[in-house]
Parts: structure tokens; sequence; C-alpha cells
């Protein structure tokens, strides 16, 4: 359905929420985010986008939307399609001249989102977030760390907290990921990637309200894999170095063994470190081929072309 360019204008703020199995926290973020809205003195609407529900969410997001009609859209996946699809689906469908995405799990204060707005009015386009205290268990902390560093080396993008989803983005750099049609990417990355003049502020950050985080170990891995292979072909090329280097060397032990058993004659034994050589290179060949296979699979995943996602239906006041 197509938007009066004026209501469209007239909206300032949009702020997307990615819902997935919250029944137990919305209420709560109800009772916060508006009134932390209502505070900033705009013309804002809340987009939430529930990402194939198990629970009672969706039923919680229609009342919701019965309550606030003229602040609240509601976007209804007919399945399961994760966090990062479900942002795009709200990015699809704002209208403010700045969005910022916000997690419903109330980790990030709702009333932190004045900070990012304060930063974007001194010129910003695009705001990233650092945790104040990040509550994690170590390995993830640790974890995080390394591949922040390794992410930052490879990419050439600088997020000092990539786990964090609190951000604002101005409607220039919206459009721009609108236009895009991966099938797979890590919004902030790809948003960092079109801003003139981004930057990162501290918020605030507390335990989980309630329920469970839907980040599991595999979610981080693939998440990391496609930040280092959506954005930069580093990987493939730093492989093939190595496979030139791990050639000459060989090149030079054949060499070596030849020359040897020519002046001293046969060698006895040495069976183990045969079998460690051959194990190194069948490890680093498996290694080089899953690597390859990770951007074949990305092409072959966009190649298709099937939707991200699909929606069921979308609660909204019309025009």
């Amino acid at each position: 359905m197509s938007m009066d360019p004026m209501i469209e204008t007239a909206v300032e703020l949009s702020v997307v929420i990615p819902v997935y199995n919250e029944e137990l926290v919305l209420k709560a973020l109800f009772d916060r985010l508006y009134p932390a809205l209502d505070a900033l003195d705009v013309r804002y609407e809340v987009v939430f986008v529930n990402d194939g529900s198990k629970d009672k969410s969706a039923a919680l997001l229609a009342e919701q939307f019965r309550h606030r009609p003229d602040e609240t859209r509601v976007i209804l996946f007919n399945g399961n399609y994760g966090q990062h699809r479900a942002i795009l689906a709200g990015f699809a469908h704002t209208r403010g001249a700045r969005v910022v995405t916000l997690d419903a799990d109330l980790q990030n204060p709702p009333e932190d989102i004045a900070l990012l707005l304060a930063e974007m009015d001194k010129g910003h386009d695009y705001v990233g977030s650092i945790r104040r205290q990040a509550n994690h268990a170590l390995w993830r902390t640790v974890a995080s760390k390394a591949m922040n560093r390794l992410r930052e080396k490879i990419t050439k993008i600088k997020m000092t907290d990539q786990g964090c989803m609190m951000r604002a983005y101005s409607r220039a750099i919206i459009d721009s990921i609108n236009a895009c049609n991966e099938a797979s990417t890590y919004i902030p990355a790809l948003a960092y990637s079109f801003a003139q003049n981004p930057t990162e502020v501290v918020i605030g950050h507390a335990d989980r309200e309630a329920g469970e985080s839907k980040y599991s170990l595999y979610s981080l891995i693939r998440l990391n894999f496609d930040l280092m292979t959506g954005f930069s072909i580093l990987p493939l090329q730093a492989f093939s170095m190595l496979g030139m280097a791990v050639s000459f060397f060989s090149g030079l032990l054949v060499i070596y063994l030849a020359l040897r058993r020519l002046i001293v004659g046969p060698e006895e034994g040495g069976v183990f470190t045969l079998f460690g050589i051959a194990f190194f290179l069948i490890g680093l060949c498996l290694f080089g081929i899953g690597l390859l296979g990770e951007y074949i699979g990305r092409i072959y995943v966009d190649v298709r072309q099937r939707p991200r996602y699909m929606i069921a239906e979308v609660l909204e006041k019309r025009p």
C-alpha cells in the first residue's frame, strides 16, 4: 500500500523491534518504551516484527496496537526467519527520518534512545552503541573480543560492541539498506559501510527482564561467518597466500629429502613425521574447502532470489 508522502515525512522517529517468543517481557517493554518515546516530544512510530513466535507474543502485540494505534505498527511473519530478516522487514515499513533498532528483552534501556538521537543531532548519520556492562558468560566475552579484533582487521569495519543491536540510522542509510537484496547480512556492518559520519555512544545494559537468550553458540559463529565473508574476500586471499607458502616449503622439503637420500642414503623410520605432515596438509585442504564453500553457499542463496521473509499480516492505522 502506498503512503501519503506528507504522512511519511511527518514521522520523525521509527523504532524497529524484532520479537520472538517474548511474551514474558512485552508488558514491561510497553510500560517503559512508550513513556520514554513520549518524553522525546517528537512524532514517532514503533514497528514490531513478530518473527514467528510460538507463544502469545503476537496476541500481545495486537493488543498493544489496539491500545496505541497512532504510534504502533505490527508486522506478523508466517514463520521464523531470524532477527536480521525481521529487522530488514521493519526497515522496509518504516517512515521515520531516523530509525532506531532495539531488542525486546530490555537488556538495553529504551530510555537511552535519547542518547543516540543526541549524537545524530551533532551530524552523525549512524550511531552504534557500546554496552556499559555486558553481563555475559566469560567464554562469550572473550570470544566476542577476539572476533571483534579479527573482524576489524579483515573487514575494516570498526564496531566496539558488535553484539549490541541498539543503534540509530539516518533515512539515507535505511534507504540504501532497503535497496540491497542480500539474503544474509549483518545489518550494523552494512550500515557502517554506507555511513559518512559514524560514531558510537555508551548505553546501559542489564540482565534480561525475563525469558532466555535466542542466540546460541552456533548462532554467534554463523554471525561472525556472515561478517567476515559478507564484507571481505580477504579470507580467500589469505588462504591463497597460505597455500602458495605451503607449496613453496613443501617443494624445499622434497628437494632436501632427495639430496639427503643421494648423499646420506635411505632414511630409517620417519613414518610419524610423514604422518604429521600429511595430517597438517589434509587439515589445511579441508579448511580451505570449507572456506570456499562458505562463499559459494552465499552465492547459492543469493542467486535463488527467494523471498527473505513472508508477511502474514500488517497491523497499522490506515491514513
